[in-house]
């Protein structure tokens, strides 16, 4: 029987020509797979057992404090190597293919505080070029909407009602759904619309968008376009880009109407959510705030012993 060592290189190569590995990948693989046959006493991979693999993987729980994440993708490593083997008829029976990955929690989502928000859009509003200043419109517009940044460059014109100041979204499998929009943004859109939309459009053509623009194909402002300039004033207004994108702005909406007491019901329906369980996840944002309130206004801390 082939060496170990023969039969990675071996399993790499075909990762490698058949899969599109990246050298990288590769090398991690490498790597987690030199450190399963140490832990195991390099054993032969012809006698590795399930039982095998359940006592590698109590001992990396012993010994490394691994996060989730990285278990699984040793997993991942180890189903896909012993795949490999079974399918060359190096071994038998595949002692990998029940393996299971641990659960993964899904990441809370980022968000801005309310000051960051502001400073973002001030940073926007008090910069010289006009393309910039636009940017400030939209994510004062996104930051009281709760709007998908797909939904936001794509907005016509006839999206915002300005005497009722609401906003007409056309989500997600084409739902439409309603928001309701503060004065002040309000104000803001339509002196964009009456200062300088107009400088975005080519001339003599009229445009249906909100948020026009001169080069793209779509008529409008790309995602890409407004993801690359909320980075740029994200370095001006002193905040890191790391924390700022378009999605981060949707987050920042639903964590500060929850921190304001809207209920979940509401929010789910601004931001187009199907499911309220998708909405939910900004609970656990909150749970800091929830147990001040608790602490300082349920009924039973004005009992006294």
């Amino acid at each position: 029987m082939r060496s170990n060592a023969e039969l990675l290189e071996d399993f790499l190569d075909m990762m490698r020509s058949e899969k599109g590995c990246s050298d990288n990948t590769a090398e991690a693989y490498r790597r987690d797979l030199e450190q399963f046959f140490e832990l195991v006493g390099n054993m032969e991979a012809g006698q590795v057992s399930r039982r095998t693999l359940a006592d590698y993987l109590n001992e990396l729980g012993d010994r490394y404090d691994y996060a989730a994440k990285t278990v699984a993708r040793k997993i991942s490593v180890l189903r896909e190597f012993f795949k490999f083997l079974f399918s060359e008829k190096v071994i038998l029976e595949n002692p990998a293919a029940r393996l299971r990955s641990p659960k993964l929690g899904k990441p809370l989502p980022k968000f801005l505080t309310e000051p960051e928000v502001k400073k973002l859009a001030e940073a926007a509003f008090n910069h010289k070029k006009r393309d910039m200043q636009r940017v400030g419109v939209m994510i004062e517009l996104m930051y009281v909407s709760g709007l998908r940044v797909s939904e936001l460059v794509a907005l016509p014109l006839s999206a915002v009602n300005f005497d009722k100041e609401i906003l007409f979204v056309r989500g997600k499998g084409s739902k439409a759904r309603t928001v309701p929009l503060i004065f002040s943004v309000v104000e803001k859109v339509q002196q964009y619309i009456l200062e300088f939309r107009k400088e975005f459009i080519r001339p003599k053509h009229e445009v249906k968008w909100l948020f026009p623009s001169l080069r793209s194909a779509s008529g409008h402002l790309t995602r890409d376009a407004f993801f690359k300039d909320l980075k740029i004033l994200a370095v001006e207004a002193g905040i890191s880009p790391a924390k700022v994108s378009p999605h981060v702005l949707r987050h920042s909406f639903a964590t500060s109407l929850l921190r304001h007491d809207v209920d979940l019901r509401s929010v789910q329906k601004m931001l187009g959510h199907e499911s309220i369980t998708t909405t939910e996840i900004y609970t656990h944002i909150i749970s800091e705030d929830l147990i001040n309130k608790v602490m300082t206004k349920h009924p039973l801390q004005y009992f006294k012993k």
